[in-house]
């Protein structure tokens, strides 16, 4: 299943991904029309979801999308999590998940405007995890079951605030508006053949600057959900940044950040792309 947000109400996309259906007026309100309300009865959306089946719909349009999960109550965001993103920053590869937040200020849909507030933006192709259960102290092994679904996401990064003083401001730095877009959709994971394997890139203007696979991850996403779920209760609707792989543009030599123009797509295999043009400064 494929679902998504669009002018604030949750639908219901095809499995061609060009149509969506509007699940609070299909289901006569008895789902919808917000999205906080599918995960928090996420079990019994399934149900209902999976006999509503494919019917006709509206004409897709990208522009009109939100994130999927437009507003979480928590957001957790994950540091270090490949070893060769570790590397490229000169850090040694974390022990347990390194986590700060992204605002929810910062949530924009799947293809739009970058605002640039600064000349040090640089990019962060990411799976993001949707929770679908609430999950307190849950196993890994059983962790996939706790899933919701995944999108795809980019944690934009304005690096001069990012790594201004001591500690830095890592989720300030990480939450200027637009720098949170996520979609175009959420996919359930029954519908990935192998939700732990899936290639993520990214690219700028047409080149790709990180190419690599959520295999790769030092904590994989049920690893992630058993941490979090350790320390704290993981709620239905609540956002996980998976982490990003190397190829980032502050790490270069010389640095490579983001100018007005440069168009930037991240994707993820099985679920789908973001497309953002920079603006400003």
């Amino acid at each position: 299943m494929r679902l998504a947000t669009r002018a604030g109400r949750a639908v219901l996309v095809s499995s061609d991904g060009t149509t969506t259906l509007d699940v609070a007026k299909v289901g006569d309100g008895a789902f919808g029309p917000d999205a906080r309300g599918l995960y928090e009865r996420w079990d019994e959306f399934l149900g209902w979801a999976t006999v509503a089946g494919d019917r006709e719909g509206d004409a897709l349009s990208f522009e009109e999308l939100g994130p999927p999960s437009p507003d979480p109550r928590q957001v957790f965001a994950i540091g270090l999590n490949y070893r060769d993103h570790a590397e490229e920053s000169g850090l040694e590869p974390p022990v347990s998940p390194a986590t700060f937040t992204k605002f929810v200020g910062s949530f924009a849909g799947p293809v739009g405007e970058l605002v640039l507030p600064a000349e040090t933006v640089d990019w962060e192709a990411e799976l993001v995890v949707v929770v679908g259960r609430r999950a307190d102290k849950v196993a890994a092994a059983e962790a996939w079951s706790y899933v919701a679904g995944l999108t795809v996401g980019q944690d934009y990064s304005e690096r001069a605030l990012q790594l201004t003083g001591s500690p830095a401001q890592f989720s300030l730095g990480k939450s200027f508006p637009g720098f949170a877009p996520q979609g175009p959709w959420l996919v359930t994971p029954d519908e990935l053949p192998d939700p732990d394997r899936l290639r993520i890139t990214c690219t700028v203007n047409g080149e790709t600057v990180q190419d690599s696979s959520t295999g790769n991850l030092i904590f994989s996403v049920p690893e992630l959900i058993a941490r979090l779920s350790a320390v704290l209760p993981l709620l239905p609707g609540d956002v996980v940044f998976a982490g990003t792989p190397a190829g980032i543009g502050g790490t270069r030599t010389p640095p490579r950040f983001l100018r007005p123009g440069d168009v930037v797509e991240t994707t993820v295999e099985g679920i789908g792309r973001l497309r953002q043009r920079c603006v400003g400064f």
